[in-house]
């Protein structure tokens, strides 16, 4: 009896390994990647999301022996491009970059996706921020200034934005919720529209990518007041943080990140997730990067569900508080 149940035993365990094994190698299959590999990007062409994508992806494509090939999908601020992606094999050949867009769209659409359930963050490889800049015509030279006299004209002061909730819009209705401010939003559809209105004086006020409002600065078309992350950007150091200048605690990044489908193999993520941190660690990538006003992340999984959540939540709360909706 003894004899037989050992035996016994012995065939269930190794039954149960060989479903370990299967179910190993059913997480990283054989050879992966064997095709090409697809970033969708919820971007056109030419913009900081297309670039940096396209600059993460050819070094990426020597480390993985396979092409990457970027794929634009744009539109409805990077839904349109998500719904494409969660419909997609879940096979580790389609990755999604999400932004910002990705965190702020739950509050303001229905959406045909969970922005959580839905997909696996392999990293958040960048981060860049926003210059608060004024046209020359506006009085005030520092934040607090621009405090107090947005407290003495209330509903009086106009600032554009590159579209409604993006993070230029979003900067501003940030702000307003942290210091009660009121001010006049003026949307335009992208940022160039929005800039030859601003450099004509239609508006006060603009909350624009550091590497793209430099150029301005420095030729004296704009004032610059401050950066909306809660480190001096390193295009800027001599421009002091929001937060520092009156507003605790006050931060708005522009982050860039890559997912795959919830259902993908963790194994498969996990190698993603490795290979892009190793492009990301590259000096030669630090320092384009730099140059651009973005740092490198390069963080866990794990980490970038929880930073993805936390954005969701903030924003949730401001743009409901807010009232804004999706054109």
């Amino acid at each position: 009896m003894g004899v037989r149940m050992t035996h016994r035993l012995r065939a269930v365990l190794m039954l149960l390994s060989c479903g370990f094994v299967a179910e190993a190698t059913a997480q990283l299959p054989p050879g992966y990647p064997s095709r090409p590999v697809r970033f969708l990007v919820g971007f056109p062409p030419g913009g900081a999301n297309d670039i940096l994508a396209r600059k993460i992806a050819q070094p990426l494509s020597e480390n993985l022996g396979q092409s990457v090939v970027v794929e634009n999908r744009a539109g409805a601020n990077t839904a349109i491009a998500s719904e494409v992606f969660v419909n997609a094999a879940p096979d580790g050949y389609t990755i999604m970059q999400v932004a910002p867009g990705h965190a702020t769209n739950p509050a303001m659409m229905k959406l045909k996706f969970d922005p959580i359930k839905d997909f696996q963050f392999i990293t958040v490889a960048a981060e860049s921020q926003n210059l608060l800049v004024v046209h020359p015509t506006f009085p005030p030279k520092n934040v607090k200034e621009l405090i107090a006299i947005s407290k003495q004209r209330p509903g009086d002061i106009n600032y554009g934005s590159s579209g409604i909730g993006t993070t230029v819009h979003l900067s501003a209705e940030l702000f307003q919720y942290m210091t009660g401010v009121k001010w006049v939003h003026i949307p335009y559809k992208g940022a160039g529209p929005a800039m030859t209105e601003f450099l004509s004086g239609t508006f006060a006020l603009y909350f624009g990518n550091v590497p793209s409002m430099i150029p301005y600065v420095r030729a004296g078309k704009f004032r610059p007041l401050a950066v909306t992350s809660l480190k001096r950007s390193t295009a800027a150091p001599d421009i002091p943080t929001v937060a520092e200048s009156g507003v605790p605690g006050f931060e708005v990044t522009t982050w860039y990140g890559f997912a795959a489908q919830a259902k993908v193999p963790r194994a498969i993520v996990d190698k993603l997730n490795a290979e892009i941190v190793r492009v990301l660690n590259a000096p030669a990538m630090r320092d384009w990067l730099n140059l651009q006003g973005a740092i490198v992340i390069g963080n866990s999984p794990e980490q970038a569900t929880a930073q993805v959540e936390r954005e969701i939540a903030k924003w949730t709360k401001v743009i409901r508080a807010a009232g804004i909706k999706a054109q």
